[in-house]
């Protein structure tokens, strides 16, 4: 049996409850295994790297993912539990909200649909691919010792294509849809806190944005320069029949603003934009009723931002709390980015994209999973970081300062190999007995990595 340093069990206790303690047993090493596992993040890997592949009941850990009663969604709130504890005990809670394409082929992956590669794609070119369309959250938090914004995922769902829908009979859900529920059920277990939720233009839906207003959550988008933007609904007076107005005035659409000279433009200072430093820009900010016929209007602040020097295009934020200044809108939206960061990350050092499940069921598991794994380390990261200095990898043609998730992953795999039940022998600092077990292990993975 593998005994587990207090670290990692003192972090993983609170999902105990969430499993049977037989399950328990088998998910507890599963998670182990894939954060010390490299390249391809299948059960068959994990056991590998735990040294348990000689186990003829292997099967066992598949059932963890494709059978066993467990929720995700409990997972999820757990988790959200533990990051909000660590890095946002008080203040606003601020959300990023994206979709990831997972690239998947294979006749028994149900759920598949052909989407838009956003990584393939640019204005030009328009690149598709097979996958699994996944909706995801993500706790955006500055981490102290890599000193800059880091997203969290703590919460995915899967986002089933249309003809998966009507080939079952059932009602399709858009992406909107989906992050509507996500947005209420995050209110739902945080029913005290101040939410902010930052997505992309993808979701300046106005029944979204309604009902977001409705839970008292903070929206922050895109919005179309060529919006229909109106003055509130006048007052009803006392005489005035029918129903009451829900808009007034026609305004300017933001496109006019932008041309027009006698619009106020106020400079300001975003210390990062985009993760690439301190930026100068101009931004004229107001607010107005975003109004369509047949669905609620939404009261929103509009801010319209230029660039000084002319490298980007002029482009528009809104926020669905009119007291929000125009500096904190754009800050809170420019830390969007990171969500990127963390899906290449997680790509890159988690595996995703590369399990092998079939099974609906283990679909629907696996890769919420490694989302999440990717905030777990980062807790655990967090962990050892506090009991002594961060160590980085460094070369001569490649100064780091500060560190990554690459690091992170390496601390708290170093600290998992060598607390584990093969940790070396006691003696003299620079000279130290490894267990013939774990060279040959260390070795093994070495020599069959790709």
């Amino acid at each position: 049996m593998i005994t587990l340093p207090a670290e990692i069990m003192t972090r993983l206790a609170p999902f105990a409850p969430l499993f049977s303690s037989r399950v328990w047993r088998h998910a507890q090493l599963l998670v182990v295994g894939a954060i010390l596992a490299p390249g391809q993040r299948m059960v068959s890997m994990v056991l590998r790297v735990l040294g348990l592949s000689h186990l003829s009941t292997f099967s066992t850990y598949h059932r963890v993912l494709n059978r066993a009663v467990w929720s995700s969604l409990a997972v999820s709130h757990v988790l959200l539990g533990l990051l909000i504890g660590a890095f946002v005990p008080s203040g606003p809670v601020v959300i990023g909200v994206d979709e990831t394409l997972e690239r998947r082929r294979g006749a028994k992956i149900a759920a598949k649909g052909i989407y838009r590669d956003a990584a393939r794609s640019s204005k030009t070119h328009f690149a598709k691919a097979s996958g699994l369309r996944w909706v995801c959250m993500m706790l955006l938090v500055p981490l102290p010792w890599a000193q800059r914004v880091w997203a969290l995922p703590f919460l995915t769902v899967l986002a089933p294509s249309e003809r998966y829908h009507q080939t079952r009979g059932q009602r399709h859900k858009s992406v909107t849809d989906w992050a509507r529920q996500m947005i209420l059920r995050v209110r739902r277990w945080l029913p005290d806190r101040p939410l902010v939720v930052v997505a992309d233009q993808t979701y300046a839906v106005l029944v979204l944005l309604a009902r977001a207003v409705r839970a008292q959550v903070t929206v922050i988008t895109r919005l179309r320069l060529d919006a229909a933007l109106y003055d509130p609904a006048p007052p009803r007076t006392p005489t005035q029949t029918g129903r009451p107005r829900v808009k007034g005035r026609r305004q300017p659409t933001l496109a006019q603003r932008l041309a027009d000279p006698t619009t106020l433009w106020e400079t300001l200072t975003v210390p990062c934009w985009y993760g690439a430093g301190a930026r100068v820009i101009e931004v004229a900010t107001g607010t107005a009723v975003w109004y369509h016929s047949g669905v609620p209007p939404v009261a929103i602040r509009w801010v319209l931002i230029r660039d000084p020097e002319g490298t980007f295009a002029p482009q528009a934020l809104l926020c669905t709390d009119l007291s929000v200044y125009a500096w904190q809108i754009v800050s809170w939206f420019v830390l969007r980015w990171q969500l990127e960061v963390t899906y290449h990350e997680v790509r890159t050092h988690l595996g995703v994209e590369t399990q092998r499940q079939w099974s609906d069921l283990a679909i629907l598991r696996t890769t919420p999973a490694l989302l999440g794994l990717f905030s777990f380390v980062t807790l655990l990261a967090h962990d050892l970081a506090a009991t002594g200095p961060f160590p980085l990898q460094q070369a001569a043609w490649y100064p780091k300062a500060l560190p990554t998730f690459a690091d992170a992953i390496a601390l708290a795999r170093r600290h998992l190999w060598v607390h584990t039940a093969f940790c070396m022998s006691p003696g003299h600092p620079e000279m130290q007995q490894v267990p013939r077990v774990l060279v040959d292990r260390l070795a093994d993975l070495l020599c069959y990595a790709a």
